[in-house]
């Protein structure tokens, strides 16, 4: 397969360019006979890469300078290290309700930090983590002095979440979000019967495996990362489709999708072979089918300490 160079008087920065290019994405991703030793598919996803990360290498559009915050929030969870740690905090820098607070600070670890982000949402405030719970990606590290002046200097990322979509047997529908991912995964002792489909297209007609995974570059050194699915840069317009223990086709390592993708998953002999669907802790029993996409309209805002960013975190994940 050839990638064909833009059409003349089309912008690859406008629709027509971003549609010609999308089609292209999905097939290369779909595409079962080009290997790793391919030189017609290694070429191919070179210039795949090229088209989706143009401006690769420009500064993060969403990092921008944080004034100084006065009205703090301070949220803990459940832990005995995050609640004496709030306290100090609180005793420090005071605390205020959470819809009078500029900034919310989260105390916990990366799951704690996901439902504060979507409480934060509503108001939209920007939260800063600090590490409590165990791994911390999403975190920075803990200190108890300081803090108005980390804050000052800190970088806000934006993140746009997935919005799930799953019916279920008896035709009950549930929607949640998702910052990190939207999981299916089989629900009983045999492989899971999944169809994809690619905004109104069928691309994989029978996916036998334990499960399949839509990340964001957010979580995509999450669940995505330790089933072998790729790290993906904050900035790029891109979600990672990664199988778990896929069987059949046991070639195919999963996609690639343009963000605007609607991806659908058809749960085929669901009655034998019982399915369920997780989008960041909110689940579905028994689907039937699930529907994932990005939702641009919603923005959750989160801080980073200066020269600690995601993009920093992602690259840093790469070599630990």
């Amino acid at each position: 397969m050839k990638i064909p160079d833009p059409v003349d008087g089309c912008d690859p920065a406008d629709s027509c360019g971003q549609a010609e290019f999308s089609n292209e994405l999905i097939a290369l991703a779909f595409t079962d006979n080009l290997g790793d030793h391919d030189p017609a598919g290694n070429a191919l996803r070179r210039k795949a890469t090229d088209r989706a990360h143009p401006h690769r290498n420009d500064p993060a559009p969403n990092r921008i300078a944080m004034p100084s915050p006065r009205k703090l929030c301070f949220l803990a969870s459940n832990a005995e290290i995050a609640r004496e740690s709030r306290e100090r905090l609180v005793a420090i820098y005071g605390d205020h309700p959470e819809s009078e607070a500029e900034v919310f600070v989260a105390l916990g670890g990366d799951g704690f930090m996901l439902q504060i982000l979507q409480r934060a949402r509503k108001f939209d405030r920007p939260v800063y983590g600090m590490n409590r719970g165990t791994v911390g990606f999403l975190m920075n590290d803990y200190a108890d002095e300081g803090l108005v002046e980390r804050l000052e200097q800190a970088e806000e990322e934006i993140i746009n979440p997935l919005a799930m979509t799953a019916t279920d047997v008896a035709g009950n529908t549930r929607k949640a979000l998702a910052i990190n991912e939207v999981a299916l995964l089989r629900a009983g002792p045999q492989a899971a019967w999944l169809q994809i489909v690619v905004d109104g297209r069928v691309r994989l007609e029978e996916l036998i495996c334990d499960g399949a995974i839509i990340s964001t570059p957010a979580g995509s050194t999450a669940y995505n990362y330790s089933a072998h699915g790729p790290i993906l840069p904050i900035g790029s317009d891109v979600l990672a489709l990664t199988p778990v223990a896929a069987f059949r086709p046991r070639r195919w390592r999963g996609a690639i999708l343009p963000k605007s993708a609607r991806i659908s998953f058809r749960v085929l002999d669901h009655e034998k072979r019982p399915v369920m669907a997780d989008a960041d802790g909110n689940s579905a029993t028994n689907v039937t089918s699930v529907d994932v996409e990005s939702e641009p309209s919603i923005r959750h805002r989160i801080l980073f300490d200066h020269g600690h960013g995601l993009s920093e975190r992602l690259i840093r994940e790469q070599f630990a």
